[in-house]
């Protein structure tokens, strides 16, 4: 930011008298006195005395009284602006304290027990049992959670979870998670018998809203052991892909796209925890932390799971709208790479692995082909705060859309039909 520069007067300096003064005559003055009928200048000197004596004491009173009430005013503005800034604070506190409060009776802690296959020291494979930790949050008063695909991987033998105020819930169900290869590291649980008990579950926001630098609170089972952990932070990005996996670098790595960048702290136990906007609404799933920094976390904006939601609260089934393309968001830089005509959009491309395209997939059936670049569903443009996933997420299984694709430079339309996801 650019200095503010002021226009600056030119000093006035004193100024001299140069208007000439009258020499006394003393003769003349002592002559003309010696005339003159005796005058009272005892009296007319001590009314001037007094004069100057009174005017003495105002302007000292009023000195004393100015300066008074400067130094008090300036003591009220400083004691002003330091009660202002503490109530600010104060009323932070406040909201973030009422905010965890409300958010936090619809946050749960996961608990996973399953089985893995493990190679021993003679290199033959061995079944092993393993137990894990996350976090959930309630989107139904009947027991219905979201968590992450990884809290619940394949393998998953039994799931409990317990609730803020202690209630523990075993046997919970899996209604399903999405597949490996999906961008959306997500899964649902439900509790199968609440035993009367009526569960509150959170408000939705909408994640299209967020800004960089908005106030963001982060709900979690850190570390596995510390249930219902509430840290704050800000939107440090979105349009986020990373690629994903444990610490220990042995698990298959996940590629996730369209994440929010925060630096709420988000630690291992975290994952599939609530991100709440100052308002008190999800706007975020909480999944990853960069492994090589300090209060990197990455959560999938709610918006790109309403269409998983709302499938699962009205068949309690998981259908997931695919489309089976492999993209990446597009941004000036990685457009200027791969010398691109558009800056915005899902640019389709294949790996040395995957294909760009999944073969008889709607994508493959509409004519969708790898190196174009895919800029609006129906009228919904893909961009920097909305990806593909975002869009598709609009849609459900079944629906019809026009694809508006960028080949060798030219617009053209294609009509897809949108697929539910393999479940693997």
């Amino acid at each position: 930011m650019d200095d503010d520069t002021k226009t600056k007067k030119p000093a006035r300096g004193g100024s001299y008298s140069t208007r000439p003064q009258p020499v006394i005559n003393l003769d003349a003055l002592k002559a003309r006195t010696q005339n003159l009928r005796p005058r009272r200048p005892a009296f007319r000197l001590s009314k001037t005395i007094a004069v100057l004596l009174l005017a003495c004491l105002l302007f000292g009173f009023g000195g004393g009284f100015l300066g008074a009430w400067a130094e008090n005013h300036g003591k009220t503005a400083i004691g002003t602006s330091t009660a202002a800034k503490q109530q600010y604070i104060s009323n932070e506190s406040q909201l973030i304290g009422s905010i965890a409060k409300n958010v936090g009776q619809s946050v749960v802690s996961v608990d996973v027990t399953g089985q893995d296959t493990a190679t021993d020291f003679f290199g033959f494979p061995q079944t092993q049992q393993t137990a894990a930790a996350g976090t959930g949050f309630i989107i139904s008063p009947d027991g219905i959670i979201v968590t992450n695909r990884h809290v619940v991987p394949a393998g998953t033998t039994s799931v409990s979870v317990t609730l803020a105020d202690g209630t523990k819930y075993d046997n919970v169900q899996v209604i399903g998670r999405t597949s490996d290869s999906s961008p959306q590291d997500i899964a649902f649980l439900k509790i199968t018998n609440l035993n009367g008990k009526t569960l509150t579950p959170v408000t939705l926001g909408d994640s299209s809203k967020v800004q960089v630098g908005d106030r963001v609170i982060a709900i979690g089972n850190a570390l596995g052991q510390f249930q219902n952990t509430v840290t704050t932070g800000i939107i440090s990005g979105y349009g986020r892909d990373v690629t994903a996996g444990d610490s220990s670098g042995l698990e298959t790595s996940e590629s996730l796209t369209d994440l929010f960048q925060t630096d709420a702290a988000i630690n291992e136990g975290n994952s599939g925890g609530p991100l709440v906007n100052i308002n008190g609404e999800v706007i975020g799933v909480n999944t990853a932390v960069a492994a090589n920094a300090q209060n990197i976390g990455f959560a999938q904006p709610v918006n790109d799971l309403k269409a998983l939601i709302s499938s699962v609260l009205s068949s309690g089934q998981l259908q997931q709208p695919y489309l089976g393309v492999r993209y990446i968001s597009l941004t000036n830089d990685i457009a200027s790479e791969f010398n691109l005509k558009v800056s915005r959009g899902a640019y389709v491309f294949s790996s040395d692995t995957e294909p760009a395209v999944v073969a008889g997939s709607p994508a493959d059936k509409a004519g969708v082909k790898d190196h174009d670049v895919i800029t609006k569903l129906n009228n919904i443009s893909i961009d920097d705060k909305t990806s593909l996933t975002a869009a598709l997420a609009k849609f459900k299984v079944g629906d019809k859309v026009a694809l508006t694709v960028v080949r060798g430079g030219k617009t053209i339309t294609l009509h897809a039909t949108i697929g539910n996801a393999p479940t693997s």
